[in-house]
């Protein structure tokens, strides 16, 4: 196998769902990477899926630089494939990322915007790594130990639910303005109680909740204290809320506020151990899973080289 330059990047560009013309995004991308003489090799991922794939091949062929062009679920498939590699790969690994996908919540946490893509090739280029924390869940799927990792957040009841209604609007609209009023709409018609139990710090918490958050990074505004390098997971509980609760606590997490918001808990911990959440959704970074609990849910902390504006 021929030696791969250890400057080349190995760049996976997904396109974004729904949008109308996604090779001109990779166009501009390619002509502005192409001025600024980056030596690079890419692949394209029109499967979501696929980019676990896709970054472990990438690995193997020997890029060190690996560059996902998309948005939190490709990242969570990224990470993934890095973090399913050996460790002394894993340690020469540095990853890069171009925002460019329907959701990019853990690139906007670094000040990098779907807008400003040069500015995310320029970080690249400037190569200031940052090691951070990976968030891991152990559980079983179908009788199959199973082990996922993620980058901002795992949600259980309602949110995790309003993140699919989100995502699931902004593929087929395009915008973001209908996915938020449906966002609402579902909150104000469905504010379920879920019966939950789960342990962290050495307390039981059993009780009724809408829904739970632990998040690594901001979880998508419901953990936005939530630092992915200090060892820790941002775990947020919200309690059953009444009508004008839930509008008042929707409109503080659109605006970043929801730390403001009286009727939920906040705590922060190691690991959290998830043994009931009865009928309640759960979602990975915004992958919803089917696993059988309890399920175990802490951090492998400074594993991952990430590239982050100097």
């Amino acid at each position: 196998m021929t030696q791969i330059d250890p400057n080349r990047w190995g760049i996976i560009y997904v396109p974004k769902v729904g949008a109308q013309n996604s090779q001109k995004r990779w166009l501009q991308i390619r002509e502005y990477l192409d001025f600024r003489g980056v030596k690079y090799d890419h692949v394209q991922s029109d499967k979501v899926e696929s980019v676990e794939r896709l970054t472990r091949m990438l690995i193997d062929y020997g890029y060190r630089t690996i560059v996902i062009a998309g948005g939190d679920e490709s990242l969570n498939y990224a990470i993934n494939g890095i973090m399913n590699t050996p460790q002394e790969q894993r340690e020469q690994l540095r990853l890069g990322i171009i925002p460019n996908g329907i959701g990019n919540d853990f690139a906007r946490y670094f000040g990098l915007s779907y807008d400003k893509y040069k500015q995310a090739i320029q970080t690249i280029i400037e190569g200031n790594v940052r090691k951070i924390d990976i968030g891991i869940c152990k559980y079983k799927e179908q009788q199959n130990d199973r082990l996922m990792y993620f980058l901002m957040a795992v949600n259980i009841g309602l949110s995790a639910k309003i993140i699919q209604l989100s995502d699931m609007c902004r593929k087929f609209g395009g915008v973001k303005n209908p996915a938020y009023a449906l966002s609402l709409l579902s909150l104000l018609k469905e504010r379920t109680l879920y019966k939950m139990r789960f342990t962290l710090n050495s307390e039981e918490i059993n009780s009724k909740v809408m829904t739970v958050c632990i998040g690594n990074s901001r979880g998508y505004g419901l953990t936005p204290s939530a630092v992915p390098y200090n060892g820790y997971l941002d775990v947020t509980v919200v309690n059953q809320t009444k009508v004008l609760q839930t509008i008042q606590g929707l409109h503080m997490l659109l605006r970043g506020q929801f730390m403001n918001f009286e009727n939920m808990s906040t705590y922060r911990t190691r690991q959290v151990e998830l043994t009931q959440a009865e009928f309640a959704t759960i979602c990975i970074d915004g992958r919803k899973i089917t696993p059988t609990l309890p399920m175990e849910i802490s951090l492998e902390p400074n594993i991952l080289n990430v590239i982050i504006p100097s």
